[in-house]
């Protein structure tokens, strides 16, 4: 009948005012929800396992404080293969704490999730994290042997002379891509993080093994291999000896190809072949003409053995019957080139000096050590040491007995006098305008030297070092009689020097020694210690500029009157 409404529709016109009711104060518990919200996080907010609900931005500062503490730790990674610790800037993660907070400030948009807040359900937040893939990897590239298996590629090896065949197996690796999202998803949960991995299988099949036994690696020792040196001799390879340097390797295609160990080949060849090779020559300076001419340096010869064993194993694998290979050679420059010797410009005499007034005793030592340092060549910017020039200096080097200077007076050792060498070669130094790096001068004074402007030296312990401050080569000559020696420096003059020798002053006086007579006592009259200086001036050859101007004081101590008794 019209206008009468039946039972079931009385039920949907309920059901939908309880749908409508139930809406409305969703409605209103969620705008309620969002008003006391909206400038907090969201509620029942976690992140990396930290309860970080209903918070403003500074009561977040604990939560981002523990996630910073944890970003700042090493990073546990495990595999089934093993665990390793790397620091987080190591596999490229860092770690964003503004936009964290400003994620941890976003109330969610879903309004199931908001809804399921209220009733207890927890709403998990990932905080911002970057990485950077090529650092990932170049860290797990570091980690392999720690935290993957390595498949065994196929091979072949020698026992004796008999090819084995080294099967191949399947390996495990960290999956990167994987890894990689593992990584951002799990890092600053505090925990160590567990790596996916997956399978690798070797490029070369357990066939290609089987057929390199049979084929190539027989080949090898079926007969010895010759080799051919450049001065035209041959050198007879055993199969044994083949068996011991080479195996076969994957060549990245699926194949095996023959190898040779080259520590183990230069072992077994070297005895043979070291002699072929040609030490090179450095180019040097002649002084024959009276002025410095450049006598051409001349190359080396040096076995290149990558390349002559990559040949012979190549050969002697191989199906062609040609079992002889010639050693290749690769040319080695002197350390001074002919070129760069003439572009020295060693040219012309910079500075001479010359002392004499020895004994004949010093005089052998004296001449000795000039010999040595004669032609010596230091380049620009390079340290002349006389010590280290010369090495040690005793009897095994000819040198004798002579006087020193010992505990303030005259005594005897080998190589002394070597010291008037050195003074000479410091004059020559200090007039060229070379820097002066480390002298010491004698502890009383010697009259046949200049004051203040003399050096004694004394293996290791004390030494004579200058550097050559031009941008040319210096030469060093010598040249020694029995009553002088001389040095003279050549290269290109760059500076005029001027030595002004200071008035003496702080005179003392000499102490009497009474020493027991014998070999050690030298009797001496003695002289008095001063203070006096030297001033060295140095100005531009081309100029006249003055460039530098330095004074060096020294004291000299008395030298004592000495009687033996």
């Amino acid at each position: 009948m019209d206008g009468v409404v039946t039972p079931g529709a009385r039920r949907a016109r309920h059901a939908l005012r309880a749908v409508l009711a139930l809406v409305a104060v969703i409605t209103l518990v969620l705008a309620a929800e969002f008003v006391v919200t909206r400038s907090d996080s969201a509620r029942n907010a976690t992140i990396g396992g930290v309860d970080a609900g209903g918070r403003d931005s500074a009561e977040l500062a604990p939560v981002l404080d523990e996630l910073t503490a944890r970003s700042e730790r090493p990073v546990i990674l495990r595999t089934p293969e093993g665990s390793t610790e790397v620091p987080a800037s190591d596999l490229g993660l860092a770690f964003d704490v503004d936009a964290t907070r400003a994620r941890l400030l976003e109330q969610p948009r879903n309004l199931l999730t908001r809804l399921a807040a209220l009733f207890g359900w927890d709403h998990d937040v990932e905080p911002v994290v970057t990485l950077d893939r090529r650092a990932m990897d170049t860290t797990l590239d570091a980690q392999r042997k720690a935290l993957e298996k390595a498949a065994v590629e196929g091979g072949v090896h020698y026992d004796g002379t008999r090819p084995i065949g080294d099967q191949p197996a399947k390996g495990e690796r960290i999956a990167r891509d994987a890894a990689a999202a593992t990584l951002v998803d799990r890092w600053l949960d505090g925990a160590p993080i567990d790596l996916p991995m997956e399978p690798f299988s070797p490029t070369v099949s357990p066939e290609v093994v089987a057929a390199t036994v049979a084929g190539p690696a027989e080949r090898v020792t079926s007969a010895p291999m010759r080799l051919v040196d450049r001065r035209k001799r041959t050198v007879e390879v055993p199969a044994g000896d083949l068996a011991a340097m080479l195996t076969f390797g994957p060549d990245g295609r699926g194949g095996l190809v023959p190898r040779a160990d080259e520590p183990t080949a230069r072992k077994i060849l070297a005895p043979d072949l070291d002699a072929s090779q040609r030490a090179p020559v450095d180019a040097r300076f002649s002084l024959a003409s009276g002025r410095p001419t450049v006598v051409p340096g001349v190359d080396g010869a040096s076995i290149d053995w990558p390349e002559t064993l990559d040949t012979l194993a190549t050969r002697a694998a191989g199906e062609g019957g040609d079992r002889t290979v010639e050693v290749v050679y690769k040319d080695v420059e002197p350390r001074l080139t002919t070129d760069a010797a003439r572009k020295l410009g060693v040219r012309e005499l910079i500075s001479e000096y010359t002392t004499g007034g020895f004994s004949s005793a010093s005089g052998e030592n004296i001449r000795l050590v000039a010999e040595e340092v004669d032609g010596a060549l230091v380049l620009p910017g390079k340290v002349f040491s006389l010590n280290g020039h010369t090495g040690p200096r005793g009897t095994a080097q000819g040198y004798v007995d002579s006087t020193i200077i010992d505990h303030g007076r005259a005594s005897t050792a080998v190589g002394g006098g070597i010291s008037q060498f050195a003074t000479t070669l410091y004059n020559a130094a200090y007039f060229a305008g070379l820097e002066d790096v480390d002298h010491t001068e004698h502890a009383y004074y010697i009259s046949r030297y200049p004051e203040a402007r003399e050096a004694t030296v004394f293996e290791g312990a004390i030494d004579l070092k200058f550097r050559n401050n031009t941008r040319h080569g210096v030469l060093i000559e010598t040249s020694w009689s029995p009553s002088a020696v001389t040095v003279k420096l050549w290269g290109t003059k760059a500076f005029e020097v001027e030595s002004i020798t200071g008035e003496r002053f702080a005179t003392t006086e000499p102490q009497r020694v009474r020493v027991p007579r014998g070999d050690d006592c030298i009797p001496s009259s003695g002289s008095k210690g001063f203070t006096t200086s030297d001033t060295r001036v140095i100005k531009d050859a081309r100029t006249g500029r003055e460039i530098n101007r330095a004074t060096r004081t020294v004291r000299y101590a008395p030298e004592p009157i000495v009687k033996c008794v």
